[in-house]
């Protein structure tokens, strides 16, 4: 609104709100363009400027500001702006305010439609009523009939207290939204204020998360309640800020700086996902070749076996730009996921990690895995898989508290997913673990391997005390000279290649080329998968 309308119509909203009857009352004098005037005044200004200039000193953008900076400039259109709650009770009905605490409607990002909620904090502490709910579900559903994503901007103290029940309601409507929406549309979610109690299911059913350091949290019971019952002390920072959960849950997927910066990794991330589960993600025009040949990956991995690399330099050297998304990149580091593109194509990368851990999967690493497998193969966006891993995480730990269950679950992603899937092992691929990286035999459609791999049941070290037995107890030969035997028996990519358990033995170099050429080879793969209701994937 222009600074003029702004100083004909000044608020006449208080910050608790008044009724529909004042309201009509105060614009019954107004001529029909300038009662629409007042209202958009009003409706803009949510809880009233001081609580929006409390929302900036906290270092917080108002809900129009967020969408502002996540949409194309001048594209949002806002639906139900002048949307009110129907609650009468608890003097509710002296506070009344428009839009009633969230705004929503659709918009683009880099000119590809998209549908927003922005929780609005300044109204009500941007809690959740049931006329709030429908306008959530109103663009839920509307994202599902067009084939257009969802964004979620989360900023509330939760259910509408004065609402009981209604407000419990709605949220309900929204889980069931959420759940009948994924893997039709991507959704995801930024938390950009508080985010606690039932209202941390909507977000957590979204396909990505994205918190902001410093101002965001999501928990189930707050610090006072842990207090009481377990006689813990935590801040809320602790608890469920975004490095806890970045770092430690799992629960989020980035920690971004501030909420511009969230905002950026929004789009970002929408720009290497189709806009629904019917279409492929968006081809990109880039200037890296295709054919291009990197030549430091023929010295990333250390002659000696045992000696750790950085995979990340090994994907980087790959794909388009040098670029990947990295995706939960503070959680088990042991195991990379992350978008990048091949020849302009979306791709989602799943690599063990040397660096981290000897790149061993373990519980967490096959949770993140198996997710992001998942939601690639929803979205039809091809898998590439580095493969550097001697085996699952030993330990009393591991097993009891499940790692059999959750192995099973990167190997279930794996096996299920119908997109392109490409492997290249790098190194090692040992035992069970080797099964479960996308092997040839889980159905992947191309698998290379470099001449440095070594692919057996288990590492030469411990195999000679088992297939050396005999000529250790004699001292025949020094257990070096049977490692090395071992090696050169075994433990490399050729014998896989005469079984054709690997497609080709290629020099680290060409990798780029090759994975860009099997990827067009793909492009019209279609699988035949026996008709089900769904799977029985072990959770």
């Amino acid at each position: 609104m222009s600074d003029e309308n702004r100083e004909k119509f000044p608020q006449t909203e208080p910050p608790g709100g008044i009724s529909s009857a004042e309201r009509a009352s105060r614009l019954s004098s107004l001529a029909p363009r300038e009662k629409l005037a007042a209202l958009d005044l009003q409706a803009e200004l949510g809880g009233g400027e001081e609580r929006v200039e409390k929302q900036h000193q906290e270092g917080k953008l108002t809900a129009r500001e967020r969408i502002e900076l996540l949409l194309d400039a001048g594209s949002f259109v806002e639906l139900d702006k002048f949307k009110v709650h129907r609650c009468d009770d608890f003097g509710m009905e002296k506070k009344k305010i428009l839009g009633d605490g969230v705004v929503t409607g659709y918009g683009t990002v880099e000119g590809r439609q998209v549908f927003v909620f922005a929780q609005d904090f300044t109204v009500f502490g941007g809690s959740l009523s049931g006329s709030y709910a429908e306008k959530i579900c109103k663009v839920m559903d509307l994202a599902v009939s067009t084939g257009c994503p969802v964004v979620g901007l989360n900023d509330s103290g939760g259910a509408r207290i004065q609402e009981g029940v209604v407000s419990l309601a709605g949220y309900a409507e929204i889980f069931y939204r959420n759940v009948a929406s994924s893997g039709v549309v991507p959704q995801l979610s930024a938390i950009l204020g508080p985010c606690a109690g039932g209202a941390v299911y909507s977000p957590a059913m979204t396909d990505f998360i994205v918190m902001t350091k410093g101002t965001s949290y999501m928990f189930i019971t707050g610090p006072d309640v842990i207090r009481t019952v377990t006689h813990e002390e935590v801040t809320k920072e602790d608890l469920g800020g975004a490095q806890a959960h970045n770092m430690k849950s799992g629960v989020a997927h980035f920690a971004a700086e501030n909420e511009a910066a969230a905002l950026r990794i929004l789009r970002e991330l929408l720009s290497y996902l189709p806009s629904n589960n019917l279409e492929d993600p968006p081809l990109v025009t880039t200037e890296d070749p295709p054919d291009r040949r990197d030549e430091s990956l023929k010295t990333v991995v250390p002659p000696n076996p045992n000696k750790p690399y950085d995979i990340k330099d090994v994907i980087r050297g790959v794909v388009d730009d040098h670029r990947l998304l990295e995706v939960a990149e503070h959680f088990a580091r042991n195991i990379v996921t992350g978008f990048a593109r091949l020849g302009g194509r979306t791709v989602g990368i799943v690599a063990n990690q040397p660096a981290i851990l000897a790149g061993v999967l373990d519980i967490d690493a096959s949770r993140k895995g198996a997710r992001f497998v998942r939601t690639c193969d929803a979205f039809n966006i091809p898998l590439v898989t580095f493969v550097d891993v001697p085996g699952f995480l030993p330990g009393t730990t591991q097993e009891w508290g499940g790692i059999i269950t959750h192995g099973a679950k990167l190997l279930y992603a794996f096996a299920e997913a119908t997109v392109p899937k490409l492997t290249v092992i790098t190194r090692k691929a040992y035992g069970g673990a080797y099964d479960v990286m996308s092997s040839k035999h889980i159905r992947a459609d191309v698998n290379l391997a470099w001449p440095t791999a070594e692919i057996a049941v288990m590492g030469p070290e411990g195999a000679v005390n088992i297939v050396f037995r005999k000529e250790l107890e004699a001292r025949g030969a020094s257990r070096d000279e049977l490692v090395q035997k071992y090696r050169d028996t075994f433990a490399n990519p050729y014998k896989a290649a005469e079984l054709g358990y690997v497609d080709e033995v290629i020099p680290p170099e060409e990798t780029r080329p090759r994975l860009c050429r099997a990827l067009l080879m793909l492009r019209g793969k279609r699988a035949d998968v026996p008709r089900r209701k769904h799977g029985n994937i072990p959770l």
